[in-house]
């Protein structure tokens, strides 16, 4: 198949299907090798790049168009401005935790936060951030938390491998815990990170908004 017949092809392919294609599958149907549907993917996205209004991003294996994220304010204000909601910052040190834990049960996260984590865990699987894996094997049997292939698009990750040292990314959640242990009190500690603080590149982006908790909230909820 001539280049651009194949360019223009996946183009239209993925711009009608709008959900991400599998690299693999797209190279099945067309009868085409991997290298070739991959070097394809590459010149769409030198061609979707930069300050065009649509992206080509990859993750986890797929393909898929998305709108640039220069523009999401703008987008998100017109289309639908109560859809997206930015992340607090309790939801952000809980997805960090989760992506590289996983799969990790909600008690494994409480330990390691050392605060409730039965909010915040509902907000991700509401946002479909990460989702439910399977059920660990030990005394009651608690639900396995894992990330998302919506994750690896919010962050414009390419695989879980991606992510930024994790050690480091820790140590900077446990300075800023203890700081704010010592100025208030509350249901959550919240995680702020300093503007002396290199924020990991997969989280830059995300404003870090507090949004306070129900006080009805109860510990003991069910894992399900």
């Amino acid at each position: 198949m001539e280049l651009d017949l194949l360019d223009n092809a996946l183009e239209s392919l993925l711009f009608v299907s709008g959900d991400g294609l599998k690299i693999s599958d797209i190279a099945d149907l067309l009868g085409l090798q991997k290298s070739e549907i991959n070097a394809a993917i590459k010149r769409l996205k030198d061609k979707y790049s930069g300050q065009c209004g649509i992206h080509l991003i990859s993750y986890n294996g797929k393909v898929q168009f998305a709108s640039n994220p220069d523009y999401a304010d703008t987008v998100s204000q017109i289309l639908n401005p109560i859809k997206e909601k930015a992340l607090t910052s309790a939801t952000l040190e809980t997805v960090a935790i989760i992506a590289y834990k996983q799969p990790i049960t909600r008690l494994e996260l409480e330990s390691i936060r050392g605060v409730n984590c039965d909010y915040v865990v509902q907000v991700l699987l509401k946002h479909n951030l990460i989702e439910v894996v399977g059920r660990k094997d030990v005394i009651g049997k608690p639900l396995l938390f894992g990330t998302t292939d919506e994750f690896l698009k919010r962050f414009q990750i390419d695989s879980i491998k991606d992510l930024p040292d994790y050690e480091q990314l820790l140590e900077n959640i446990r300075v800023i815990s203890a700081n704010e242990e010592t100025e208030e009190k509350g249901l959550y500690h919240e995680f702020e990170l300093p503007a002396e603080e290199e924020v990991p590149e997969f989280l830059q982006g995300e404003q870090l908004d507090k949004i306070e908790a129900p006080l009805d909230e109860k510990d003991d909820k069910s894992d399900t």
